[in-house]
């Protein structure tokens, strides 16, 4: 699919990486909408986008606003052919804190967002693509998925979080395998430690820290870089049902 003909739902899409995956898009002739949950920071990324940006304030995790939302993001583009989710919550917590054992309702919020919220959107979008007119070896459209490194060496600390992302990844393949009748791909990418609003907010010291664990390059990824993948999965139409690494080689350390 070449960027020009993208028209997009991308949850997350008011900051971090998935707002890098919009600006990305736009830049090459794409259609976007924003889904997030933050009004103000939707309405300014759409504002800062164009014309072709809409926002609309969504829930992942409600169904009905879910796809009442889907299927106004395809009338105001014309179309919808991609769904991107880079939405989620990092959910922090130890099994067993300084304050007794976590609380059920944490661990079932991030999962909730993290997780049903992505395959929330993936459904909503994959129940209109179904219907377009296929292109090149009958592609419909393209799902792509935001995993974690913690999805496979999840941190102390990180057990609703890799829980949550694991379930990203390990949903990717049998979705990709049953949409495939309709020419809907399925990809997941699982970023390492990127630049994001998180990061910001952390010390120069951690950030440092977090930049030296990396193998190569020894930094924190782009936002950009990842906006890059996420244009490469789209452009090779042989990509499908895999999860891919964009990570500089890091493997999590147990804490």
């Amino acid at each position: 699919m070449q960027l020009d003909q993208v028209k997009a739902v991308i949850t997350g899409g008011a900051s971090g990486l998935g707002h890098a995956v919009a600006r990305h898009f736009v830049a090459h002739g794409g259609k976007v909408a924003l889904f997030d949950v933050n009004e103000e920071k939707g309405h300014a990324a759409a504002k800062e986008l164009g014309a072709v940006a809409r926002f609309f304030k969504t829930d992942v995790t409600s169904e009905d606003g879910v796809v009442a939302n889907v299927a106004a993001a395809r009338e105001a583009m014309g179309g919808l052919n991609v769904v991107i989710n880079c939405a989620g919550i990092l959910g922090a917590g130890r099994v067993l804190g300084k304050e007794g054992p976590m609380k059920l309702a944490n661990f079932q919020a991030t999962v909730m967002v993290n997780l049903v919220g992505s395959f929330n959107v993936a459904k909503a979008g994959a129940s209109l693509m179904q219907a377009n007119e296929p292109g090149e070896d009958g592609e419909r459209g393209v799902i792509v998925n935001t995993a974690s490194v913690a999805a496979y060496e999840g941190q102390i600390g990180q057990a609703a979080y890799s829980a949550s992302k694991g379930g990203v990844v390990g949903m990717t393949l049998p979705m990709a395998r049953e949409l495939a009748r309709f020419g809907i791909r399925v990809m997941t990418i699982a970023p390492g430690i990127f630049w994001t609003p998180m990061v910001d907010g952390m010390s120069a010291e951690v950030q440092q820290s977090l930049s030296a664990s990396i193998p190569f390059p020894a930094r924190l990824g782009k936002p950009e870089e990842f906006a890059q993948a996420v244009a490469f999965v789209l452009g090779n139409r042989y990509l499908n049902g895999e999860t891919i690494r964009l990570d500089g080689a890091t493997r999590l350390a147990p804490k």
